[in-house]
């Protein structure tokens, strides 16, 4: 792309564009993705989210295709669009994926060595261990992800963030698609206190090694395949099955 001067010489600033009205509707699906108020498997009625969304049609559609080609969203011929399940293989194949991604993360933060980076994941670890002392499986299931986030946002990686991003919304709808219900571990803190310890002492293997065990663990519980006796907590019906309830869009 040519860059345009400014008559003194000097190169011009490019102008920051908005975020677009299709940017905005993508974001408010995602929103409504993660939280379970468009729950796994639901239909996806284009002219009910329009109206409730205060937006029409069209740029409904692009934003809609984005989530389609992002897997958030399946498109079915003759049926439209619903929101995506995560069962069987698609969980291994999830959290393989997230294994590359963080293992990633975690070796490029040995190597920049940031504090600023570290302490920010150590904050994001402080409030999954409080989380973790409630019995409300949202709050900590919601503070397990926010420490993933940390995890990779804290290394810069434009990228990676990108993947992440996608990764984590996956990772909720997984959660929502098990039959018994969005289940997390009360106890989960402490495997991560085993990566932010491996990162803190420039340990690459170890971890490496924390990660996939920690994503292992979490195939295994999604699965069923986990054995023995685990603290946790359950919400039985993790989403919505009345109406859809989207906020009108408000662009900013």
């Amino acid at each position: 792309m040519a860059q345009h001067m400014s008559q003194d010489g000097v190169p011009a600033v490019f102008r920051v564009p908005r975020a677009s009205t299709v940017d905005l509707i993508a974001r408010e699906l995602r929103n409504a993705i993660y939280s379970g108020a468009l729950g796994v498997g639901t239909q996806l009625g284009e002219k009910e989210i329009a109206q409730q969304m205060g937006v029409s049609r069209s740029p409904l559609r692009e934003a809609a295709q984005r989530l389609v080609q992002e897997g958030l969203l399946t498109a079915t011929p003759g049926r439209g669009l619903r929101v995506s399940t995560i069962t069987g293989g698609q969980i291994n194949d999830l959290y393989a994926a997230r294994t590359a991604v963080e293992s990633e993360a975690v070796r490029l933060l040995i190597k920049n060595n940031d504090p600023e980076a570290f302490s920010a994941i150590e904050s994001a670890l402080e409030k999954l261990v409080k989380a973790s002392r409630g019995r409300d499986p949202r709050t900590i299931g919601d503070s397990d992800l926010d420490f993933h986030w940390a995890l990779v946002d804290a290394t810069g990686s434009q990228r990676l963030r990108r993947y992440m991003s996608t990764l984590v919304l996956e990772t909720r709808i997984a959660s929502f698609s098990v039959s018994k219900g969005y289940v997390v571990r009360r106890d989960v803190a402490a495997s991560h206190e085993t990566i932010l310890e491996a990162i803190r002492g420039g340990d690459v293997e170890a971890g490496v090694e924390a990660v996939a065990a920690l994503m292992d663990e979490a195939v295994a519980r999604l699965t069923g395949l986990e054995s023995g006796t685990l603290d946790v907590e359950t919400v039985e019906e993790p989403h919505h099955t009345g109406a859809i309830a989207l906020e009108p869009l408000t662009p900013h």
